[in-house]
């Protein structure tokens, strides 16, 4: 056998033994990590049949980190407005199923400028996800996702997907002309930083799903759907396959009393 028919033996070797290793290790990661991921909404108590509106409202995904009652979010999720009269409050889901139980949330800070919020929740600590430092994520990394693409429509029951960093970029490149920029663009001119492109689809439901190395299960950025891509891809007639995620560095500055911007 001549040495670059072995070589090339071995390489195809390696690549489906690396192959093969990432594919085992998913399913591992995701049994630890599944009950850290939440739903994030509203509730209200059941209404009477002269009330109108639904007694729960789905609005995104969270994930539970720190002492075990804290949830990450995007801000985008939170609704604008409560209604108080009725007595809707904003909450989260937890469990599979039939087994979902509501619990209520509160706001304790958010970052607009990022997209993110900080919720913290009532009852027992719930399984917490452990997050990356946010150094070293290389484009061509393997990662996953786990949330609530398609809410609980069919009932709360997580979805993994996953793919690879395929970028990291700014949130907004500068357009050919300044006529062609829109209001958004302009804003975050005014406050660059870059984020994570994914090969991965995103659904609506996903925002503020946890994308995480498929090894170790620690979080390195956080799922956005609408407030990046309205930025990047404002250019576009119609939206892309393409997903973008928020470095989980701001989601440490955010867990801070009093975050702040990070170089």
């Amino acid at each position: 056998m001549k040495l670059s028919t072995r070589l090339l033996y071995g390489l195809t070797a390696w690549l489906l033994s690396s192959g093969t290793a990432l594919s085992s290790e998913l399913p591992d990661t995701i049994d630890r990590i599944r009950s850290s991921i939440v739903a994030v909404g509203t509730v209200m108590p059941v209404r009477g049949l002269h009330k109108n509106g639904p007694p729960v409202k789905f609005r995104g995904t969270g994930f539970v980190v720190g002492n075990g009652r804290q949830v990450i979010t995007n801000n985008h999720v939170l609704p604008e407005t409560i209604d108080v009269e009725n007595k809707e409050s904003l909450a989260i889901f937890t469990g599979r199923g039939e087994k979902a139980k509501a619990r209520k949330a509160w706001l304790v800070r958010s970052d607009p400028d990022h997209d993110l919020a900080l919720l913290e929740i009532s009852g027992a600590p719930l399984p917490t996800m452990k997050l990356g430092n946010g150094a070293g994520v290389r484009e061509g990394e393997d990662v996953a996702m786990t949330g609530f693409p398609i809410g609980m429509v069919l009932g709360l029951y997580p979805a993994t997907h996953k793919g690879i960093v395929s970028a990291i970029t700014p949130i907004v490149i500068p357009a050919i002309s300044s006529r062609s920029l829109t209001a958004k663009q302009i804003e975050r001119i005014r406050r660059p930083f870059e984020v994570y492109q994914l090969d991965i689809i995103a659904y609506p439901g996903n925002s503020g799903s946890p994308v995480y190395n498929i090894e170790t299960g620690k979080v390195i950025g956080v799922i956005n759907s609408v407030f990046v891509k309205d930025t990047k891809e404002s250019i576009l007639e119609k939206p892309s396959g393409i997903s973008y995620a928020i470095p989980v560095g701001y989601v440490h500055a955010l867990l801070k009393e009093g975050f702040s911007e990070i170089p």
